[in-house]
């Protein structure tokens, strides 16, 4: 099957924006929390967090255009600290929910059984209930003019999760989490380890 850039531009509105963001593959489902100078909590899912590095440790994520309210950004960028936390298939139906626009005053959190924890004095709140907990510092933005998306950079400052996940060589086995990836916008799907290789050298 041959889809042609003016076919995909006549599409639909939803038929297209479920077409294309299938196409990158399966990608990873977090939950970003943050809380605001005021202290009012937000939660929301994210399938863009992405690895830019290990030394330091450096991920991003992208956020869609401000043309409305962006309470994680406006948080963000307020404090200067999030955390980044994987949607494990327990909470995937809480997680999924947090993609509902409510406004600044309402925290998602309320609005689902997903509980904020607090950590060392660090400022965000971390999920409690995810197998994998990032503490995570802003450090740069970028925005995207070709559509007004923005990538966020942010170095990692915690680490907290499973020790059964933990490979002796520092592998991080998500699979022993039940920690779920997405598929397009809405299906969730939780992975299993089924074949690590090993390093690859030039033959």
């Amino acid at each position: 099957m041959h889809l042609s850039r003016r076919e995909i531009d006549e599409m639909d509105h939803l038929y297209k924006i479920n077409l294309m963001n299938s196409i990158s593959g399966f990608k990873s489902a977090n939950l970003i929390a943050t809380k605001s100078e005021e202290g009012k909590t937000n939660v929301a899912v994210f399938s863009s967090v992405v690895h830019f590095g290990s030394s330091p440790a450096i991920l991003g994520f992208v956020l869609r255009p401000n043309t409305v309210a962006r309470n994680t950004y406006d948080n963000i960028k307020q404090t200067g600290f999030y955390s980044i936390n994987a949607i494990s298939e327990e909470i995937i139906e809480d997680a999924h929910h947090t993609s509902a626009k409510y406004p600044s005053e309402i925290s998602e959190f309320d609005k689902t059984n997903l509980l904020p924890e607090y950590k060392s004095e660090f400022y965000a709140p971390f999920v409690s209930q995810s197998p994998l907990q990032i503490g995570m510092k802003f450090l740069e933005e970028y925005h995207i003019s070709a559509n007004g998306t923005i990538l966020i950079l942010g170095e990692v400052t915690d680490l907290y999760f499973k020790e059964a996940m933990l490979s002796e060589d520092g592998f991080l086995n998500l699979s022993k989490g039940q920690i779920a990836t997405i598929n397009g916008l809405d299906t969730y799907l939780v992975g299993n380890n089924k074949k690590r290789l090993s390093y690859q050298r030039p033959k």
